[in-house]
């Protein structure tokens, strides 16, 4: 079978470190000869990866965009990639980074001089599942028929990802990490706002300019793990609990309490051993105590524990191996449109498709909800489309879109469909039959995606027959 390889790079700007990682996708077509064309990534092998850099930052509340471009054209030159050689990837800004002021302007810039298609993304859900997919916990899940939740614990916050049978279930992000308490000298250098509640809660008394005194800072770290397993279900959740969600107004259930769970992020590895123990401060932080304390939990012990392909790369190798997907066999789009970015979902629910005349009334009210200054903005509207529909179907379907962005469609922005059913070739042709004289469409298939969702489409390959799609979150805090 015919292969096409294309490269990706994943970029993870975190509160602590900052990497690179290039990799390259194998993509093949999985059909046989008698059948549709059913394109996959077969294969998935990293070629080159950073140093760990610590991020730089300007103060503490501003991200140094200057020394993190160097930083990556430095990873850049040193793999021997051009950018203008990249496919498809992301740079990902994570933590407590995502929080500075400049995060926004700094992952959108930095995407830019990556290379044409290297998306921005950010957001606590999102990093817990590209964390969780890079650190393996998708693959042993579905390998085994079993549940496994992947903890990313880092400077900055532990994000969870719980998978099933290598599908997403949920994923939630907490407020707790390593560098959220620093010492420098033998002091207490910084305490992070919502710590510093906790102690509160807990009745320790911490404060800059203390003494970094161990038995303290463990029962800081304890109370940090007790949140930790409240999350997982093994215990009840406090009064406080709501406080340090990231997102507070998110609570998030597990359905039960998972079967295995894996560590990734820069505080896996002191929960996995306790070989780097013998100096709690070694990083200037808490990070040491914070793996020793849920290395010694014992509701966290119940949960059979495996060890992860990746623990403090999981983020990166997630952006660079496992952010894109493919859309191929059954697309329909107009080339010169590509690449089209950050454009927002706009998710049709099942009473929205119910009917032609109800779908083109829903476009038509939802995309008013996009609306700046009066002027309809680019959208991808998004739904689940019938499973092998009839010519007629397809001609109402079409007829039904395109009367519904007629206000999209008026301002000469293109037409984006993304359909669960493998149904954007002929979905296009009679969009195009229904749009005489006018170019400017795109619609591609089997790719799942939610309101809220932003999702980005690169330029053709292999050979034009398949579109690198990512479906991404872009949350700022």
């Amino acid at each position: 079978m015919k292969q096409d390889v294309i490269l990706s790079v994943g970029i993870d700007i975190g509160t602590s470190t900052t990497q690179v990682v290039f990799s390259q996708l194998t993509i093949q077509d999985m059909s046989s000869g008698f059948s549709v064309p059913r394109f996959e990534i077969v294969d998935k092998q990293i070629v080159y990866r950073s140093g760990i850099h610590t991020t730089p930052l300007l103060s503490p509340t501003r991200i140094d965009m200057d020394a993190v471009r160097r930083l990556v054209d430095g990873e850049y030159a040193s793999a021997g990639v051009d950018k203008h050689s990249i496919h498809t990837g992301a740079v990902v800004i994570t933590g407590e980074t995502a929080r500075k002021e400049n995060a926004n302007e700094v992952v959108h810039r930095l995407s830019d001089l990556a290379g044409d298609f290297v998306v921005a993304a950010a957001g606590p859900e999102l990093e817990a599942v590209i964390a969780g997919r890079g650190a393996g916990a998708d693959k042993f899940s579905k390998e085994h028929s079993t549940t496994v939740a992947n903890y990313d614990v880092g400077g900055g916050t532990s994000n969870l990802a719980l998978f099933d049978r290598g599908r997403l279930v949920t994923a939630t992000c907490l407020d707790i990490g390593g560098r959220l308490v620093r010492v420098e000298a033998g002091r207490v250098a910084y305490v992070a706002p919502k710590i510093a509640e906790l102690c509160q809660s807990e009745g320790i008394a911490l404060k800059v300019g203390d003494r970094a005194d161990v038995a303290v800072l463990k029962r800081v770290c304890q109370a940090m793990t007790r949140l930790l397993e409240m999350s997982l279900g093994l215990a009840p959740k406090s009064a406080f609990y709501p406080r340090i969600r990231t997102e507070q107004d998110k609570d998030v259930v597990l359905p039960a309490i998972p079967a295995r769970i894996s560590f990734s992020g820069g505080v896996a590895d002191h929960i996995y051993s306790d070989a780097c123990d013998s100096d709690p401060f070694r990083w200037g932080d808490i990070g040491v105590l914070l793996g020793q304390a849920i290395r010694e939990s014992a509701a966290i012990n119940a949960i059979a524990k495996f060890a992860p392909v990746e623990t403090i790369r999981a983020t990166v190798v997630g952006a660079g191996t496992h952010i894109a997907e493919i859309s191929g066999s059954t697309i329909e789009y107009d080339a010169a449109l590509l690449p089209l970015k950050n454009l927002p979902i706009l998710k049709l629910n099942p009473a929205d498709e119910a009917s032609p005349t109800a779908m083109r009334r829903a476009i038509g009210e939802k995309l008013e909800w996009y609306a700046l200054d009066g002027e309809v903005q680019p959208v991808a509207i998004a739904f689940r489309g019938p499973r092998s529909p009839s010519f007629k179907q397809v001609q109402e379907l079409a007829s039904a879109i395109v009367g519904g962005a007629a206000s999209l469609v008026g301002r000469g922005l293109p037409l984006v469909t993304v359909s669960e059913n493998d149904i954007a070739k002929v979905l296009g042709q009679a969009i195009r039959g229904a749009m005489p004289g006018q170019r400017g469409f795109v619609c591609i298939d089997a790719v799942g995606v939610e309101a809220g969702d932003y999702v980005d489409i690169g330029e053709p390959a292999a050979g034009g027959r398949v579109l690198p799609v990512v479906v991404k979150t872009l949350l700022f805090r």
